[in-house]
């Protein structure tokens, strides 16, 4: 018997909320059918993409009317607590963009109040779907590299894009950008090595970007550019190295693993995956393999956007009896780690000091 088609309701119609809804579009056997926001331009916007979708101008409205049976929620970082608080507890399956909120605080009153959701709940961390990350993922979680000791990740890229009344350019709206950005990286070192991360020292700065910008009297303090690094309980070390103003680059993600018996590393949007044997192989002598998506929609992150949805889409058509599932692709628990560590990176900038994440957990 073919299932029904899954309603879904997206709550935040700016650029994420738009990539959510050409991605739902295209997976058979779901449709989005309400959009929420309170800025009629990005609600204009959104309904030219789900034209038969209900418009409303806020969440609390969307959801009494009943028209949904999963909502993603892609409104600005500062209100996703506020929104996941009127949304746990429903009949409803949730898709939270990244980060689960601004502060490990807010995340764990979120995940105290989905303890009795019924339905699925997962936290848009989508770069472990990004082709050359999840063949990464995999090839290292079969042994390629042995024992894992040493993860970096680089982001070299362009400035904050410009957000509907500019709510990205500071760090009371995003969490920092330890958080808002760094959330992804810090979930792809926990996705591969096997301890738990215990300490992060950061150090970094508003060194190019927004520098002559003023928003309402007020100069931006988002910043554009950190290193951070992460001590795990297992003795391995993790490095972010983040930089917002290279977008001259030609690669601008790259991650490298490094184990007893080998390196792994990814890049992207070259799209290449390296290899590297120690006994076996040499400096410039590795396997390097292409790797490619199969995503219907590339859109914003190269296709894992689209990946997520087709997962998220699987895992509620698959849920047990009690409406709950037995695993979660980006579960609460990894979107709170994730921003706690964020957190950790930002509270060491401040300082100077490497900051536990026991302090911040």
């Amino acid at each position: 018997m073919t299932a029904p088609v899954l309603r879904y309701g997206v709550i935040g119609t700016g650029m994420m909320g738009r990539e959510h809804i050409a991605d739902i579009g295209l997976l058979p056997g779901a449709e989005v059918t309400a959009l929420a926001d309170p800025h009629p331009p990005s609600l204009e916007a959104a309904g030219e993409l789900a034209p038969a979708a209900a418009q409303f101008g806020c969440h609390g409205d969307l959801l009494a009317a009943g028209l949904c049976d999963a909502v993603v929620v892609a409104a600005p970082n500062m209100t996703h607590a506020a929104i996941l608080g009127d949304v746990l507890g429903r009949d409803l399956h949730v898709l939270v963009e990244k980060p689960l909120a601004t502060t490990a605080a807010e995340c764990r009153a979120v995940a105290d109040a989905a303890r009795e959701h019924r339905g699925l709940v997962w936290v848009g961390l989508e770069y472990r779907f990004m082709a050359p990350f999840a063949r990464l993922i995999a090839e290292v979680r079969r042994g390629a590299v042995g024992a894992v000791r040493m993860v970096s990740l680089r982001e070299h890229r362009f400035p904050f894009l410009d957000k509907v009344g500019s709510w990205n350019r500071f760090s009371a709206n995003t969490g920092g950008t330890l958080v808002e950005k760094g959330c992804h990286f810090f979930d792809l070192m926990n996705q591969v090595v096997a301890g738990a991360p215990e300490r992060v020292y950061a150090s970094g700065g508003q060194m190019v970007n927004h520098l002559n910008e003023r928003h309402q009297g007020r100069r931006p303090d988002i910043l554009d550019s950190a290193y951070a690094v992460v001590d795990y309980s297992d003795g391995a070390r993790g490095m972010l190295d983040l930089c917002m103003f290279a977008e001259a680059t030609h690669n601008q993600q790259e991650m490298a693993v490094v184990g007893d018996a080998g390196k792994i590393e990814a890049l992207v949007p070259e799209d290449v995956v390296r290899i590297g044997r120690r006994g076996e192989h040499r400096i410039g002598r590795v396997d390097s393999v292409s790797v490619s998506t199969d995503a219907a929609h590339i859109g914003l992150h190269r296709g894992s956007s689209y990946l997520e949805h087709r997962h998220f889409l699987h895992a509620v058509r698959t849920l047990g009896a009690d409406g709950r599932a037995e695993s979660s692709r980006a579960s609460l628990a990894d979107g709170l780690l994730s921003v706690a560590m964020g957190e950790a990176g930002q509270r060491s900038i401040l300082s100077g000091a490497p900051v536990a994440l026991r302090d911040v957990m």
